[in-house]
């Protein structure tokens, strides 16, 4: 598997006239070589790829690396310098995004014979699609975040807090087996669930809020994303018709979703949706993202992206309408891209849910 990945990532590499590349993004490193440790970076050339490191965590990166070479370094400065000299490299890349200019400085002073050259997305490019280890990963953390769910209704009553039920969702999530979260949950109710990305407070859950559950986990090193809203008591007809309407933007796009589809497109649909109805500007944000390793990565699914879908993708689809100091619905679900259309992974009901 990685090293199927190095291999594809190498033909980029000499694409680029590319002597090497060095890999510094924690996730992107661990893409290419399973590595997990929180030290060190990649180096790989058109026939050979290492794996640098401090003496912390040498044994671990032999174990989870044993495609690639293993050099032990002091400092990852003195490291890196050694590595490039000994390769006799000329032209080498790196990743500008997940390097500073502090440390390009270092590297031009240590080496100013070699032409450094700043990247961007090459190995972003091929996370993008995933295979089917990945995929069932990301399916085991979609089952544990419905799991999460339908766990936490039963805390959802007026006078409980917010941020005790995001505490006790995320105890549950851990308990049952999630490396971690994705991200800090959201549980934003009544005037708060207006803001996209409320963080839990004090407040506390009243009768007639609507609520915004919005979580994911870790599982095998891969994200799961899911939102559903809830309604604590009677919903008035006013709160049904938003929650009704965004629910059919999002089946809409659910329904679009397929290899060869302009994300753009689909966005675009969405926002149609909402303005024939009168509230398009209360739908700010994009329709979604690419999870994998990290929480978001591509494609991004908004009317300002480019990309195109394609089989293999995971990505969310997530409207939302938002009205300050009234209250906000987002649904959310994450779905895997297939060749006929697509399969959804988050599997919590979305019809209005009364506690």
């Amino acid at each position: 598997m990685f090293e199927t990945r190095i291999e594809r990532l190498r033909a980029k590499i000499l694409e680029e006239g590319l002597d090497g590349l060095i890999v510094t993004g924690r996730k992107n490193r661990e893409y290419l070589s399973g590595f997990t440790g929180s030290a060190g970076f990649l180096l790989v050339t058109a026939e050979e790829g290492v794996l640098a490191t401090d003496f912390r965590y040498e044994e671990q990166a032999k174990a989870q690396s044993p495609h690639l070479e293993v050099y032990r370094y002091e400092t990852p400065r003195d490291g890196l310098s050694r590595l490039v000299k000994t390769k006799k490299m000329g032209i080498v890349g790196f990743e500008a995004v997940h390097t500073s200019c502090w440390d390009l400085g270092e590297w031009e002073e240590d080496n100013p014979a070699i032409t450094w050259r700043p990247m961007k997305g090459l190995v972003e490019s091929l996370r993008i699609g995933k295979d089917e280890e990945e995929i069932r990963r990301i399916r085991q953390a979609a089952r544990l975040t419905d799991k999460g769910f339908a766990h936490i209704l039963q805390y959802l009553r007026p006078g409980v807090q917010e941020r005790e039920i995001a505490l006790e969702l995320e105890f549950f999530l851990r308990r049952e087996g999630a490396e971690g979260v994705s991200f800090a949950p959201i549980v934003a109710s009544g005037p708060n669930s207006a803001l996209p990305h409320a963080r839990p407070g004090e407040r506390v859950l009243e009768s007639g809020d609507f609520v915004v559950l919005d979580f994911g986990v870790i599982v095998d090193g891969y994200c799961s994303d899911l939102t559903r809203t809830v309604f604590i008591g009677e919903a008035s007809d006013r709160q049904r018709e938003i929650y009704g309407l965004v629910l059919r933007a999002q089946q809409y796009a659910l329904g679009q979703v397929g290899p060869g589809k302009d994300v753009a497109a689909i966005d675009k649909g969405v926002r149609e949706i909402f303005a024939a109805q009168g509230v398009a500007e209360h739908f700010g944000h994009g329709l979604g993202h690419g999870v994998g390793l990290e929480i978001h990565e591509g494609p991004t699914l908004s009317s300002r992206s480019t990309d195109e879908l394609r089989a293999g993708m995971v990505v969310t689809i997530e409207p939302g309408l938002y009205f300050p100091g009234w209250g906000g619905v987002r649904i959310e679900d994450l779905v895997v891209v297939t060749s006929q259309g697509c399969r959804v992974l988050t599997q919590s009901p979305k019809e209005l849910i009364h506690v």
